[in-house]
């Protein structure tokens, strides 16, 4: 027998031992059976290498590498872990990830599930309902979840809230307010899109010259931002330089 196919005899059974024993999901089991090294080498990419290493760059490898074999392997287990251990916590988790997985209606029953008792006002709560509706198509109904979570939790701050009450403006034709919303928003929001949206609302009103003097200013801010903040922002970024262009 070939030498390389005993050796992949020997890895393939002492992967799919340590699979089992360390409670590892089973469609390993079948990766590393079925594609030999191929599996072998994912195997230890994803599950054996990060554990080893500790590095978040090898964790976060591991994590998007799981994300490709088992797309839905989070899902199922958030599921179970609401399923079972029926706490807010858990139902948050796993509406948020069934938003990621354009499951809105869905997301949006388990957030309702939350949303009883002490946590009947819950304004993070609210926000996922309302993230799930505008996610939807549903811009009026985000928008109402949103005064409700205004008028319910008057202190209640958040950037991600304050946009996406701008969006859902927008997306109901309320231009004018949904610029006011942006003006405000716009100047302290850490990140590109708040003044990107702002820009390109203004740009559609035919605010032609604002909208630009808009994008080159925050153009202008992110050359002297520190590098991990121009990465991040990659896509706001190039949005704004087309509407600087013109």
């Amino acid at each position: 027998m070939p030498i390389l196919f005993i050796v992949s005899i020997v890895l393939q059974a002492l992967l799919i031992a340590h699979c089992i024993k360390t409670g590892r999901n089973t469609i390993w089991i079948w990766a590393i059976a079925l594609l030999s090294y191929a599996g072998i080498l994912a195997y230890l990419l994803v599950e054996v290498l990060p554990e080893l290493t500790g590095s978040r760059t090898a964790r976060r490898a591991g994590r998007g590498m799981k994300r490709i074999l088992d797309p839905h392997g989070d899902l199922r287990r958030y599921e179970q872990q609401a399923r079972v251990g029926v706490n807010v916590a858990n139902l948050q988790q796993y509406a948020e990830e069934l938003v990621r997985k354009g499951r809105y209606d869905d997301a949006i029953a388990e957030y309702r599930k939350a949303l009883t008792g002490l946590y009947e006002h819950d304004p993070n709560l609210m926000l996922g309902v309302a993230r799930a509706e505008f996610e939807k198509g549903d811009a009026t109904a985000a928008r109402t979840t949103l005064d409700d979570l205004i008028r319910l939790n008057p202190d209640f701050r958040s950037q991600e809230g304050h946009l996406l009450y701008a969006r859902a403006l927008e997306g109901e034709g309320n231009f004018a307010k949904a610029l006011d919303e942006y003006k405000v928003l716009a100047p302290g929001y850490p990140g590109a899109e708040a003044p990107v949206r702002y820009a390109q609302l203004l740009m559609a009103q035919g605010r032609d010259e604002e909208a630009r003097k808009i994008a080159q200013e925050l153009l202008d801010a992110a050359r002297i931002a520190p590098s991990h903040y121009r990465r991040a922002q990659r896509f706001w970024l190039d949005q704004a330089e087309k509407l600087a262009a013109g």
